[in-house]
């Protein structure tokens, strides 16, 4: 990922924590499972073992990479419908390429974020460029799915492109973190990403041995990702890295503590929980199995979308 300096976007530094405040206790920790997605990217299933009323308002969030790809072997998705819910595309390293049937569409790259909320129904893809198919290179991503309430899973779909410099950019007291808020709101500084359901989503890179106790909302819930190094979350210092997922409890602030030979880098998500039944099925995700149905009648029936004349398709060339 391109180095970000602090003459980018000025440094928000974060408060130290009160005397008051509750440090939320490590829950669990698990280790998400690899597999392939789409036409074969190698992808870790990050919250894979994880019971549904604690993900909640999240419902699945993939690691895509990180991989160093020959040439012609990097992979996409085809066109494929969504309902229900929000999709938050993050790339870290390398490029993906967005088009869907609501007008959306254009290029994440090197730390940009694509918001697609899919409400109703859409039809989208994402998928390398060509250059990249035919070059190869590093890629790195993450895609989580925000859950929708059911007051809103039929909403209208809307497409938010947030480029890497429209992230907020905080410290902590002796800067010895950088975190890239990409939505939600920590220590009274607001990310761009605007969400239908209230979340936090922020990535942190502590440097070696540096400890971050992060202010975090009461009312949601706090999950911490690791996607490079390794270090320990919690004041009773649990061990976790790469390809891990935290689970915090209940508290004010969360705690994560680098290893002393390496940066730590780490997803951060919380959320206010909806409280509603989930019913998932492949690209749809509903409250009820009639719901689940009727999705996937419509889009038989061609009622989530149409594919665009000039539609993107995915590079397929020999070398």
């Amino acid at each position: 990922m391109p180095a970000v300096t602090a003459d980018t976007l000025t440094l928000a530094r974060i408060s130290a924590p009160g005397a008051e405040v509750t440090d939320r206790p490590v829950r669990s920790v698990t280790t998400a499972p690899s597999g392939f997605e789409g036409e074969g990217f190698p992808v870790r299933r990050a919250f894979a073992g994880i019971a549904k009323n604690i993900l909640d308002p999240f419902i699945m969030m993939d690691q895509m990479g990180e991989v160093d790809y020959r040439p012609y072997e990097p992979r996409g998705t085809d066109w494929h419908p969504h309902r229900g819910f929000e999709t938050v595309t993050y790339i870290m390293d390398g490029t993906f390429i967005h088009q869907d049937s609501h007008g959306g569409g254009g290029v994440i790259s090197d730390g940009a974020t694509q918001w697609m909320t899919a409400g109703g129904g859409i039809l989208h893809i994402e998928t390398p460029p060509e250059s990249l198919v035919v070059s190869g290179g590093l890629f790195h991503g993450l895609q989580l799915w925000v859950n929708l309430p059911s007051k809103q899973k039929m909403i209208s779909p809307a497409y938010q492109n947030l480029e890497a410099n429209m992230v907020k950019l905080l410290t902590t007291p002796d800067a010895t973190t950088l975190i890239r808020l990409i939505a939600g709101d920590i220590d009274g500084v607001q990310g761009p990403g605007s969400s239908k359901t209230p979340i936090v989503m922020a990535h942190a890179t502590l440097s070696p041995g540096a400890r971050m106790v992060l202010p975090w909302n009461p009312q949601f819930n706090a999950l911490a990702y690791g996607l490079k190094g390794s270090g320990f979350a919690g004041s009773e210092r649990v061990p976790f890295g790469l390809g891990q997922a935290v689970v915090f409890g209940h508290g004010d602030t969360m705690t994560i503590e680098a290893a002393g030979s390496t940066a730590l880098d780490v997803i951060l998500l919380g959320g206010q929980p909806i409280g509603e039944p989930v019913e998932q099925h492949g690209p749809f995700v509903m409250n009820t199995r009639a719901e689940l149905q009727q999705a996937f009648d419509d889009y038989q029936r061609g009622r989530l979308g149409v594919i665009p004349a000039n539609g993107i398709q995915p590079f397929r060339g020999k070398p």
